[in-house]
């Protein structure tokens, strides 16, 4: 059985990949097709892919390995400390260190400098005789930013065994070091990423809010559950259902300036709504998707080549 919905992953936004000149050939496995100038993924790969991922996170753990979420996008910082706190595990998302795995001596001195500053805070021997205002007020600075930058780690007492990763292409670092070392990764990768680089990959939007917090929970779920604690895990269908994916979707949203479709966070998902393709352009001439279309008109797709364009078709038109 699936460990995810189709409906959650439409409701999260989670097909819509990035604007088709931005794309990375390698993953036109996962694109079903291109609407509006983005890429659509292939929800069914989806699905399976995030049961992939699933049962082996669950297998790992289950050994007793560790994980290490990192996820340092504005839009992924929040889900990625409440998960990992949730599933008792590590992760990083302010800023990945250079270094952080391949230099994890060194990393493991400021972690130590971490945790006396905070035994010092925590006793009041911040404010002594013997340091002026200004000292007091670095000391306090300092352990500031170890605690931003070092706060996921500080009680990872050795290198994890796997990496977890949201937008592998921003984390580029994390994911090379990880690979230099032999950890196993595991990462949701939109249309610009390279899935090759990724042991488990789900192809997923990784620049929602929604879309992340649905996988970093889901992957939370199955670190519990290797771990030996329980979550209700709801049943669902194996079988895809293309009406599903094509019909009675109506979402708003925008591309940032590196090409990226922002999914507005209160859009819904409506089984009753049957709209024909809509777009309109905002002030600084982006273009905003405001809805797909309907079954019918996407079940003509293949018959009209203008309404669609293939991956491979989008590659020469670059």
């Amino acid at each position: 059985m699936s460990v995810i919905s189709m409906k959650s992953l439409l409701e999260a936004g989670v097909h819509f990949g990035h604007q088709t000149r931005r794309w990375n050939p390698k993953m036109s496995p996962y694109v079903f097709t291109a609407r509006n100038g983005i890429h659509i993924i292939d929800l069914q790969k989806t699905v399976q892919k995030t049961k992939e991922a699933y049962d082996a996170l669950k297998h790992l753990t289950s050994q007793g390995k560790k994980v290490l979420f990192v996820g340092t996008k504005k839009q992924a910082r929040g889900a990625i400390e409440r998960e990992a706190q949730r599933c008792n595990m590590f992760y990083v998302s302010n800023r990945w260190l250079g270094g952080t795995l391949t230099n994890w001596n060194t990393v493991k001195k400021s972690i130590a400098r971490l945790k006396k500053l905070e035994s010092m805070e925590q006793n009041n021997t911040f404010e002594t005789e013997a340091r002026t205002k200004k000292e007091q007020l670095g000391l306090q600075r300092e352990l500031d930013k170890l605690r931003k930058n070092l706060g996921g780690i500080k009680d990872m007492n050795s290198l994890p065994d796997i990496l977890f990763v949201i937008d592998p292409k921003k984390e580029e670092i994390a994911v090379k070091e990880a690979k230099t070392l032999g950890l196993t990764v595991f990462a949701v990768i939109d249309t610009n990423c390279d899935p090759e680089l990724i042991d488990y990959a789900i192809p997923g939007n990784d620049d929602a809010i929604r879309a992340i917090s649905l996988f970093l929970e889901t992957m939370a779920n199955a670190i519990i559950e290797g771990t030996g604690g329980q979550v209700v895990q709801p049943k669902f269908s194996d079988e895809f259902d293309v009406d599903a994916l094509t019909n009675s979707m109506d979402y708003r949203g925008e591309y940032d300036e590196e090409g990226r479709f922002i999914m507005d966070e209160d859009t819904t998902y409506s089984d009753e709504y049957t709209s024909s393709d809509v777009g309109e352009t905002n002030e600084k001439g982006e273009k905003i998707l405001i809805s797909t279309s309907t079954a019918d008109n996407l079940s003509a797709k293949k018959a009209d080549s203008e309404e669609e364009v293939k991956p491979e078709e989008a590659a020469k038109q670059e």
